[in-house]
């Protein structure tokens, strides 16, 4: 009687935990493997994902792993730095987004732009995909994003003149073609999940046919793990280290964050709690980085799968780092029967669901500057790197803001007796000043003016410093004295902030 009013929801929490391990299993395998990293790391990351940062508080429901929104940017790390300083990166972004949920900061990540995000995720997208094509058909890809994408037509001409290469590209095809066609499953059928059907489906043609395809290398757990040795963190005087540091803080807590928002809206539970959910995916990626395993994040496919399966709270998602554990101390050598290119199908698959099209094109209707932003990051990540994207759409993104904060509007009220009345509204940032002075030199020359500036919420240095050379050069012109509604231009500053 104890256990049931202890643990009320633990059934459903056990049957959800195993769904979720299913999901999880072959998408850390496979984002490890696409990291550069040994297939052992990925496990190791979902295991912290469920024991640690399962059991701190935030999302109830969320689970963290590796994410295929990482992949792009832990390649790179590991290819400048690498693979004993990815331990050391991970550490550091850790530490800091522990600094920041203390500091109350992670409610502030919800301040991000969206376009930004989704043009981010659009960006890894674009460059997972083009990447795991080249996994796909067992051929090393060009280091840069835009080599990958040149280099995609001579990929193919090669592969059909390769029987190798064409074997490894239809196992790769065929992961896909399942991963799309089981949402069209029976129910009883999509109980198992996608991914890992097309892992065991490519993994049993690739035996019973002899294909010649590459398989999993598998260390073993322990042999995988590597701790960040003394000298490693020397680097962190490097800026360009720094900036990965940055950059894999910034990303991994703003898709952390992102994720459980769209989990709050799949549930009626408890809301998410965003400092503490920072706190809790600071402390999984701080043991992440002791272990020199993977950066985490929270991740929307386990997440969603999770509560569809029926979860209820915090159980699910430990549960599901137990059994990721026991497999990976049990059966690690089973992971070497799995073909590579059934998981470059899976992250291609997970790469295309990370653009959203759909949404760009309703995002282009209603609002273009915010499209312009999501492309030009996407294009930037691309052509750039990750963090030089992602930097440029914050740009972008406070450029835009700061260009529609300084809406000005400038009309003529009255213009009868005489006297021309003109009247200031919105904010005057220097941003809008080549319109505010087109429309006061507009106004006659020949009338005295009444320029209203009470409309004014803000009135900076530049827009102030121009009004007054305007009111001079207008009344030494032979005319009356410009007439403000306020003493003058430099009193009106105060008024207006």
């Amino acid at each position: 009687m104890e256990r049931i009013t202890t643990f009320p929801h633990l059934r459903q929490d056990f049957a959800a935990s195993l769904v979720v391990f299913l999901v999880a299993l072959p998408l850390c395998v496979g984002v490890a493997v696409a990291s550069g990293v040994p297939a052992e790391l990925g496990l190791i990351t979902g295991i912290v994902g469920g024991l640690v940062t399962g059991v701190m508080r935030g999302s109830s429901l969320q689970v963290s792993g590796p994410a295929a929104g990482l992949t792009v940017l832990v390649f790179e790390a590991v290819q400048s730095f690498g693979l004993p300083a990815l331990g050391v990166i991970v550490l550091a972004a850790g530490l800091l987004q522990l600094a920041m949920g203390a500091l109350r900061l992670g409610r502030w990540f919800r301040a991000i732009s969206v376009s930004v995000v989704e043009g981010m995720l659009a960006g890894i997208g674009l460059v997972l995909i083009a990447g795991q094509l080249y996994a796909a058909a067992g051929v090393e890809a060009p280091p840069s994003g835009t080599g990958k994408m040149a280099g995609i037509p001579g990929l193919l001409a090669d592969t059909v003149s390769s029987p190798a290469a064409l074997a490894s590209l239809a196992v790769g095809a065929a992961a896909i073609a399942v991963m799309v066609g089981w949402t069209r499953m029976p129910k009883r059928v999509r109980a198992v999940p996608g991914a890992l059907a097309a892992v065991v489906l490519a993994t049993l043609a690739s035996w019973a046919f002899g294909l010649p395809v590459e398989t999993v290398q598998v260390q073993g757990l322990l042999d995988a793990v590597q701790a960040p040795a003394l000298s490693e963190f020397g680097g962190l005087t490097s800026l360009s280290l720094l900036g990965t540091v940055a950059a894999f803080t910034l990303i991994a807590s703003a898709e952390s964050l992102f994720s459980a928002a769209a989990v709050d809206r799949l549930h009626d539970g408890p809301r998410t709690e965003y400092d503490k959910e920072l706190m809790a995916q600071g402390a999984g990626n701080t043991v992440c980085g002791v272990l020199g395993a993977l950066p985490m994040t929270a991740v929307i496919v386990r997440s969603s799968a999770n509560v569809q399966a029926g979860a209820r709270t915090r159980a699910s998602r430990v549960l599901h780092g137990v059994w990721l554990l026991l497999f990976a101390a049990l059966l690690p050598s089973t992971l070497g029967l799995i073909p590579l290119p059934a998981l470059a199908g899976i992250l291609i698959h997970a790469g295309w669901k990370l653009i959203p099209l759909r949404p760009l094109v309703a995002l282009w209707r209603e609002h273009r500057g915010e499209a312009l932003i999501l492309v030009v990051t996407a294009l930037a990540i691309v052509t750039v790197n990750m963090f030089e994207g992602v930097l440029t759409g914050l740009a972008l993104s406070v450029a835009k803001a700061a260009w529609d904060a300084s809406h000005i509007k400038v009309e003529v009220v009255d213009s009868s007796a005489g006297l021309v009345r003109a009247r200031l509204s919105g904010n005057a940032t220097f941003l809008r000043l080549p319109k505010i002075l087109d429309s006061l030199e507009a106004l006659p020359k020949d009338r005295p003016i009444a320029l209203d500036l009470s409309g004014l919420h803000h009135l900076d240095h530049a827009c102030r410093t121009a009004l007054e050379n305007w009111a001079e050069r207008h009344s030494s012109s032979g005319t009356e004295p410009v007439r403000l509604t306020r003493t003058d231009v430099v009193k009106a500053a105060p008024a207006g902030h």
